[in-house]
């Protein structure tokens, strides 16, 4: 009878120790539910986070997934910041340039006119003070969010026109689709600016709502279709050498990780870092020729029109640096960084003529 009764007691605190464990593990797990803010359909552009919602998957073992939804369908993209800061959703991916108009330094983290490639970005984000700064912008803003770098694309293409653009008074008049820092530059050069989204350009090209575009890489742009309506793509993306684009996580989430789970998150974000910039890397080629068999011109940017947007660019950053001390600390930051990367970029990359 004691045996019995030893037996039974060892089952059931066996038993219970089983279901506090099934809880705790249970307990353990995260799902990302994460609006985006372009489609996944997106090479390079949207298919990074699609990629991270797989990879965070496998080497979790399930312990994190993450769930993807659509642009527009569970969060607007330029409502992902509010979102995810007030608990609506507990993450987004998006571009920091879209936050500019809340936060003028946002766009310093997602795209600056004849600012760093990609190489000299992430130096600057992970080992000079950029991702201190980055959150630190959000912090002091008022939201309640963690940010993780977690794409960066190499140069965009700098427009599509239906005209010869050799001089700078070609662009007077024109209405163009523009995104970030760079819309300000060409405003500054007689352009009227819309920041219309991927979706819309196309019709609004064919519809003559706007004269020109410009949006992200050749093959992101094929998929939108430019070069069936559009007679000229200019080179080089002067107003976006780079283009970083973050995972929002709600900090009350964030907080309840485990420093295994967030370490898994920061590392699958870096990892995509990579895996973005090199899918990037090797499609454009492909479809600039594709555009030039469609009967599309590729141009590069004459001394004149890339003097001309340089010299307005410091006109801009000018202002932007006087009306915003936090843009001013960044920028100042950046700067400082970059002057001291001149050295290794001047003495140990081979001159452009010569690649």
């Amino acid at each position: 009878m004691k045996t019995s009764k030893t037996k039974i007691i060892s089952t059931l605190l066996f038993s219970a120790t089983v279901a506090l464990t099934g809880t705790a593990n249970a307990a353990d797990k995260v799902l990302l539910k994460t609006p985006i803010a372009f489609g996944s359909h997106l090479p390079a552009l949207g298919t990074p986070i699609k990629w991270v919602s797989e990879q965070l998957s496998l080497i979790s073992d399930k312990n994190i997934r993450m769930k993807i939804y659509e642009p527009g369908k569970l969060v607007g993209a330029k409502e992902i910041l509010d979102a995810v800061s007030s608990g609506k959703v507990n993450s987004g991916y998006a571009t920091a340039g879209y936050w500019q108009g809340k936060m003028p330094a946002a766009a310093l983290f997602s795209a600056v006119p004849f600012g760093p490639e990609a190489g000299e970005y992430m130096a600057w984000l992970y080992y000079g003070n950029g991702m201190s700064l980055y959150q630190e912008m959000y912090d002091t803003s008022g939201y309640n969010v963690k940010v993780l770098p977690c794409a960066i694309i190499s140069p965009e293409t700098s427009g599509w026109f239906n005209k010869e653009i050799n001089t700078p008074e070609d662009l007077k008049g024109l209405n163009m689709r523009f995104f970030g820092l760079g819309a300000s530059v060409m405003e500054k050069l007689g352009v009227s600016t819309s920041q219309l989204s991927g979706g819309e350009i196309f019709g609004a090209l064919e519809k003559g709502a706007i004269d020109a575009s410009e949006f992200s890489q050749p093959a992101i742009d094929q998929r939108l279709g430019f070069h069936k309506i559009m007679k000229y793509n200019y080179f080089p993306g002067w107003h976006q050498q780079a283009t970083v684009f973050e995972l929002l996580v709600n900090k009350s989430t964030w907080g309840k990780l485990s420093k295994g789970q967030q370490a898994t998150i920061e590392t699958t974000c870096k990892a995509s870092m990579t895996n973005a910039i090199a899918e990037g890397e090797s499609m454009q080629f492909e479809a600039m020729a594709k555009a030039q068999e469609h009967g599309v011109e590729l141009r590069y940017w004459n001394d004149t029109m890339l003097s001309a947007f340089e010299a307005k660019w410091q006109e801009v950053v000018a202002e932007k640096v006087s009306e915003d001390p936090f843009f001013n600390k960044v920028w100042t930051d950046l700067s400082t960084f970059r002057k001291g990367y001149d050295l290794w970029e001047a003495n140990a990359f081979l001159p452009r003529a010569v690649r």
